[in-house]
């Protein structure tokens, strides 16, 4: 089992009497004593777009790229249909989708299930690269979204991880999955690097950490739940180099996305210290022997 760190969650405050039980038990039988009725309300649970306990199975700790000669036929089939809407979507932001030869290969996102997610790239060169992500509803309920990242070379308007139209668009696609349970939250911050175009892989610690014989190279992926409720996500990109890049994203109760930043990771340093072998002193104290015979003369 993975670790999975949350900040403190208050769902209730209880005193505790002298005798060692709870007030609220005393105040009860003091109540019951004198004809009082007392009412137990439930402590109130902070929204979690996250419960613990909601995690996969099996944690997926990077983002799968498949090509387009990969792909499933019925995949294929639903890209060449959504072709004319990806064109629509790009000609506001002016990525020349019609123009040059363009290639995409498929990001397989298991927290987003009902959606075909693809990265289309440009290459004209050194310098003049185009890419951007494209979202595909497969069930029908929904709209062709795209994810603009680089156009020639250059970020298109901020880059794409903080963009204000990144986080609109993972907020639909989001609410177009209709999903009936809440979906792994690693995964879905991955998913969200991927849409703004890394190529996310974290590292995932087992708990068993003192066992481990190597040191972390970034922190462990973690989710903090605030008091208010929501959740904010932060994960280490190792794949970045030469430094990895951490991702924070701050969703609300409802588990809408607020926020996003990415930024160097803090590296974490550790040092060997091989223990010395001890050194033992040898100090030479002058012989002295000790004649016990009473009868005995000095010579």
């Amino acid at each position: 089992m993975f670790r999975v760190r949350l900040l403190p969650i208050v769902l209730a405050v209880f005193a505790t009497s002298s005798a060692g039980a709870p007030a609220w038990s005393q105040a009860a039988q003091d109540a019951s004593a004198t004809g009082l009725k007392i009412k137990v309300v439930p402590a109130k649970v902070p929204p979690m777009p996250f419960p613990p306990g909601s995690e996969a199975r099996e944690r997926v700790h990077s983002i799968q790229l498949i090509s387009a000669g990969q792909m499933s036929e019925k995949d294929k089939l639903l890209e060449a249909d959504a072709e004319s809407s990806i064109q629509e979507r790009t000609h506001w932001a002016d990525m020349d989708f019609s123009q040059g030869k363009w290639s995409y290969r498929q990001l397989v996102c298991p927290a987003l299930p009902n959606h075909l997610f693809l990265q289309f790239t440009r290459n004209n060169g050194t310098g003049d690269v185009s890419v951007f992500s494209a979202s595909i509803p497969r069930n029908g309920e929904g709209r062709v979204r795209i994810v603009p990242i680089q156009r020639h070379g250059y970020s298109l308007f901020s880059p794409a991880p903080i963009n204000a139209i990144t986080i609109s668009a993972f907020n639909h696609i989001r609410a177009e999955e209709h999903a009936d349970r809440p979906p792994d939250w690693l995964t879905t911050g991955l998913c969200y690097a991927a849409l703004a175009g890394a190529h996310p892989e974290t590292v995932l610690y087992e708990d068993n950490s003192n066992e481990r014989k190597e040191f972390p190279a970034a922190p462990a992926p973690i989710m903090q739940i605030p008091l208010g409720g929501g959740a904010v996500l932060r994960f280490a990109d190792v794949s970045v180099s030469p430094r990895p890049m951490l991702w924070t994203m701050t969703f609300n109760g409802k588990g809408k996305l607020l926020k996003a930043t990415h930024s160097p990771a803090p590296l974490i340093t550790a040092k060997v210290v091989t223990p010395a072998s001890p050194t033992l002193k040898v100090k030479q104290v002058p012989q002295t022997i000790v004649d016990l015979n009473p009868n005995s003369k000095p010579e």
